[in-house]
């Protein structure tokens, strides 16, 4: 049944302390400050986006730099959406679509990233499962939602950013937690929406990407409460849908500018990828699964690959003639555009790549519509199909030649064995009762917090809260404070006091 119509703010306001009389004020632009205010999102300017911020001798893009892209397009997005007639009712119906909403989810949407990037986001879910015990594990998304919800603590009054239910809402991609809300489990549909399969290696694990811990899961409901009737209990809200289609067009538009400046991209190999497949696309489509895998290195099949892929897990939009026409466009915008002249740090240069992204995100931005149906593989708002396809391609070529580098490869692994040596180091110091006056005080308060949070009769309620204060102090170093942290707990820092900022 239709829900009763209510303004906006008295639905969305729940959970802060504003009342109808701080509209004027844009409690919305409140949250905002607050999240830009926090030591958490200054943070980000130290954690790796592909590569260690330090590590590439460029200015690459680091966490608090794509965030603050994501919430530039996501901005964009929601007030072209809103200035639009004939979106406006429809996107009332659904809840409603704010920018500072959207602006502030974006800028917060990172928060709880841990060091280096997707690496580390992998490294501590299964350290977190398999060595601390931990059921939900670790994801970048739960984690982000923990910080504006419980661990991040704004005054006396408040724990968290005490932010509005609507900001709260378009936080959550991923609108459920690992195993067990809502029911039935998201994981359970056929298809599944995006990110709520368990991992191939693991299937009794869960979701693979998850909003929330089972820990803050009132608050979700809380949050999600207003939109009950309106949108599907798995499904984003129309907020979180803007923003998460920002965050995939930022991405899919500055790792390629990132790996362009530092010299990765190379127009030869991409440019032998794109065209080994328009000129035999025949040929590799109707090639076996088998015979394709073991032509691994042929130019041409790496693409081949992800138009299968495409059809596999999105086939409510995947269309052959709209990914080749995505593969002629970024041949054309990519090969003979912008790696035709390669990045030598000139004004010229800068400005070409400027010129570059605008142009892509232009394209993107006005691609962006809005349905009432949407498939479980997708949300309210979503890219016109070619656009789609475009940004598939673009984060082909960067996954194809950067992310499976092997000197990129050599690297990661050694910040994985830096994780893991770093968490044993932290339980060890937790174990031994000689130290506990002596422990970094954001992690005894840390491990109080996690107690109060779990029932009196959880088994083995200290190890678990133990283990889940380590996740949250380790999930919030910067790249620097993680390799100094290490270094200082093995005895390889002779600098006695400027280790002291990371306790």
């Amino acid at each position: 049944m239709e829900p009763p119509a209510e303004p906006r703010a008295r639905r969305l306001f729940g959970g802060s302390a504003r009342t109808l009389g701080d509209l004027a004020a844009s409690p919305f632009r409140a949250d905002r400050d607050r999240i830009v205010a926090s030591p958490f999102f200054a943070r980000l300017n130290g954690v790796t986006q592909v590569v260690s911020p330090g590590g590439s001798g460029l200015l690459v893009h680091n966490r608090l730099t794509h965030s603050l892209k994501v919430a530039q397009v996501a901005r964009a997005i929601a007030e072209r959406l809103t200035a639009d007639a004939a979106h406006r009712d429809l996107l009332e119906k659904l809840g409603g679509c704010d920018p500072d909403v959207v602006e502030a989810a974006a800028l917060a949407h990172d928060l709880g990233h841990p060091p280096f990037g997707h690496l580390g986001e992998r490294v501590l879910d299964r350290l977190a499962r398999h060595r601390l015990g931990l059921t939900d594990g670790f994801e970048g998304n739960a984690q982000s939602y923990r910080i504006v919800t419980s661990t991040e603590i704004r005054g006396a009054a408040t724990t968290g950013l005490d932010l509005t239910a609507a900001v709260r809402a378009a936080l959550l991609k991923y609108p459920w937690t690992r195993l067990d809300h809502p029911d039935p489990h998201p994981r359970l549909l056929d298809p599944a929406p995006r990110g709520a399969t368990p991992p191939p290696d693991d299937p009794d694990s869960g979701s693979l990407k998850f909003g929330a811990y089972r820990t803050e899961v009132d608050d979700l409901r809380q949050a999600r409460e207003p939109f009950v009737g309106r949108i599907a209990d798995w499904q984003q809200t129309v907020e979180a849908s803007v923003m998460d289609t920002a965050d995939d067009v930022a991405y899919a538009i500055h790792d390629v500018e990132d790996f362009y400046r530092v010299g990765v991209l190379q127009q030869g190999a991409v440019a032998a990828e794109l065209t080994a497949w328009q000129r035999e696309s025949g040929h590799f489509r109707a090639i076996t699964g088998p015979a394709l895998a073991g032509a691994a290195r042929r130019p041409g099949a790496a693409i081949e690959r992800l138009r299968r892929q495409l059809h596999r897990k999105d086939g409510w939009i995947a269309d052959d003639d709209a990914f080749a026409a995505a593969v002629e466009h970024v041949r054309e915008e990519l090969v003979e555009g912008l790696l035709a002249m390669p990045f030598d740090g000139s004004i010229e240069a800068e400005q070409y790549v400027a010129r570059f992204s605008a142009r892509w995100t232009t394209r993107f931005v006005d691609a962006i519509t809005v349905v009432e149906h949407p498939s479980v593989r997708s949300g309210h708002v979503l890219l016109a199909p070619a656009q789609w396809h475009e940004v598939q391609v673009l984060k082909f070529v960067h996954h194809r030649f950067v992310l499976a580098r092997p000197d990129l490869a050599l690297h990661q692994r050694g910040q994985a064995q830096l994780l893991g040596t770093l968490v044993e180091a932290l339980w060890e110091w937790l174990l031994d009762p000689a130290e506990e006056s002596r422990l970094p005080r954001r992690l005894h308060d840390l491990v109080e917090l996690a107690e109060a949070e779990l029932h009196p009769r959880t088994p083995d309620r200290i190890g678990k809260a133990r283990g889940r204060a380590i996740v949250d102090f380790v999930a919030q170093l910067t790249d620097g404070q993680a390799v100094a942290m290490l270094d200082a707990l093995s005895g390889r820092s002779g600098a006695l006091w400027t280790d002291a900022f990371v306790l």
